[in-house]
């Protein structure tokens, strides 16, 4: 027992860090660098390319809180201590990289057609990832709740750094935040704006992607891209995860320090 507390308090201090370089304001270089971002998004990437992401996510927002399809087979994991899950969440990790970075490698050395498909299929190794992280965290996903909290950790993974404050604070009060909105035909009505999402998740992953629709780089620059993008996804989500069970944090404290 006092291992298991000695180890939060160490998830305390951890959390701590990671929420202050989460809510970092951005510096001179970030701000150029997503300005940049956008008009290279708005001038150079084809238009297809934005019409598959977009409608992959519409698609994945409709599958994960509708849909059971991703719920895994096995139960969420109980009376085992946090660092045990976060060694398994580790593991998971490690596993869910490499499917990544093999599949971008793939796709990415079949040319344009293959690196485009490549959108849809990353999408679902990230659910699947998350997933599976909540049941090794003790969250069930038959509970629809826990499914839409899997979409805010999605979202506050790849979205601005204008909308993390926003969104973190929904996610470090979850239970309070979900338990006040309304209810409409036996589902939460959640409140967040998803074609905002679908804007922020092409933005913030299209930069890399479209780098392996160039010529004789697409296997190489695939494989990095998928690789980084779960490697940010499992960062986030163990660490939301750990914020629900170890606690700890000061959100407006860690939020001023960012400042």
């Amino acid at each position: 027992m006092q291992a298991e507390q000695t180890y939060k308090e160490h998830v305390r201090v951890d959390l701590d860090r990671w929420v202050r370089r989460l809510l970092k304001r951005p510096g001179l270089l970030e701000r150029t660098s997503k300005v940049l971002q956008t008009k290279v998004n708005d001038k150079i990437i084809p238009k297809k390319v934005h019409t598959v992401i977009t409608a992959t996510v519409k698609g994945l927002v409709k599958s994960v809180v509708f849909g059971l399809d991703y719920i895994p087979k096995s139960p969420a994991l109980e009376r085992i201590s946090l660092q045990e899950r976060d060694q398994l969440a580790e593991m998971l990790l490690v596993k869910y990289r490499k499917i990544a970075a093999a599949e971008g490698a793939g796709t990415g050395a079949g040319g344009f057609t293959l690196a485009i498909a490549d959108f849809p299929v990353l999408i679902a190794i990230k659910m699947k990832f998350l997933f599976e992280l909540a049941h090794i965290y003790g969250f069930p996903t038959a509970d629809y709740r826990e499914r839409l909290f899997l979409l805010y950790i999605f979202q506050l993974t790849f979205s601005s750094q204008e909308k993390r404050f926003e969104l973190f604070k929904v996610i470090q009060n979850w239970e309070e935040n979900v338990g006040s909105w309304p209810v409409e035909d036996g589902h939460i009505q959640q409140q967040i704006d998803w074609e905002q999402f679908q804007r922020e998740y092409r933005d913030a992953i299209d930069f890399r992607k479209t780098l392996q629709l160039i010529p004789g780089l697409g296997a190489v620059v695939g494989a990095w891209a998928n690789y980084g993008l779960l490697d940010e996804l499992g960062t986030v989500g163990m660490n939301c995860y750990r914020l629900r069970i170890a606690g700890g944090v000061n959100f407006a404290k860690s939020h001023s320090k960012g400042n």
